[in-house]
Parts: C-alpha cells; structure tokens; sequence
C-alpha cells in the first residue's frame, strides 16, 4: 500500500511538473504573439505615412516619378509580407526607398521648408525608434522563447505539442543597422 501511494505521488508530481511545463511554455509563445502584434501595429503607422510623405513630395518634385513610384512599391512589398523574415526584407527596402525620398527633398528647399513635410518627417523619426523598441522586446522575447523550448525537460514536450521556433526580425542590413533609426534630419 506504501508502494503504492509513492508511485502515484510520482505520478502526480510528474503530471505536475508537465503541465508547468506547457504552460509556461504557452506564456513565452503568447508573449512573443504580443511582441510581434507591437511590431505589426508600428510598422502600419509607418507605412501609413509612406503616401502622405509621397503626395507631398509629389507636389514639389512632379518629374521624380522613379523615387516615388520606387517607395510605393516598397510600401506595398512592407504591407504585403508575411513573416518575421519577409517583413524585415520588406522594411529594409522600405528603408532605403524612404533614404532616396528624403535624398531627394535636399534638391528641392521649398519642400524642406514645408511644415507638412516637416512634421512627416518627425513623425516618422518618433514612429522609427518605436519599431526599434518593439524589436528589441520582440527579438527579446524570441530569445527567451527558443531558449525554453531547447532547455530539458521541456524539449521533450516542445515537439509533440508543436512548439515550434520563433524567427527573429532582422533586416538584410543585419541587427546593427537595425538599432539606428532611420536619420530624417536635414538640418
């Protein structure tokens, strides 16, 4: 009878420690659905000044077609991406799109000086180094969750219950072009 109630106390502690286990191992993956949802939302504020930025540069700029059909494309590709790594990708071209636009305000002083431009362009420095936090606290939070779904024992539970792993978001530049937001100062 003592043998008994050991093996089922066993049992019990086993069944404990497995489902501690799951679960915290459902709270890194929740975290990192979060992690992402910040990125996607900031990444939408970005590309949704993309046309305003355009159709005010279109204003001073009408024979610079190429630059602004090249940004729209590159809005669309952002817009369209799916996963961490077609996203990155995607705002990497995003990037260097909206590196050509504000190259090419520099020919045209009017629209320097134009407010809504101006204020465009702050908009999209204070939306850039948001994206830079959620990033860090995405990639972050993708760290943590590969790392608990490699440990033992949780190994042996990660696969069958498909815990799959996370990708981090890195662009084609790599994580050190990351960390600096995009520089829009024409000061």
């Amino acid at each position: 009878m003592t043998f008994l109630l050991v093996v089922l106390g066993i049992i019990a502690l086993l069944i404990f420690v497995i489902i501690g286990i799951y679960n915290r191992l459902v709270a890194l993956r929740q975290t990192c659905n979060q992690a992402w949802s910040d990125i996607e939302v900031q990444l939408k504020q970005r590309q949704d000044l993309v046309p305003q930025l355009v159709n005010t540069v279109k204003g001073y700029a009408k024979h610079e077609k190429e630059t602004l059909n090249e940004v729209i494309q590159a809005r669309q590709a952002a817009v369209s991406a799916g996963s961490p790594n077609t996203q990155a990708v995607a705002e990497g071209m995003l990037s260097q799109a909206l590196g050509k636009l504000f190259a090419l305000a520099e020919a045209y002083p009017d629209l320097k000086a134009n407010e809504n431009f101006l204020q465009l362009q702050d908009q999209l420095a204070d939306v850039e180094n948001k994206i830079a936090a959620a990033r860090r606290f995405y990639n972050n939070a993708v760290q943590e969750y590969n790392t608990g779904r490699e440990q033992f024992p949780a190994n042996l539970i990660a696969g069958p219950f498909n815990f799959d792993p996370r990708e981090f978001f890195e662009s084609i530049e790599g994580r050190e072009a990351l960390e600096s937001p995009v520089e829009v100062d024409f000061s």
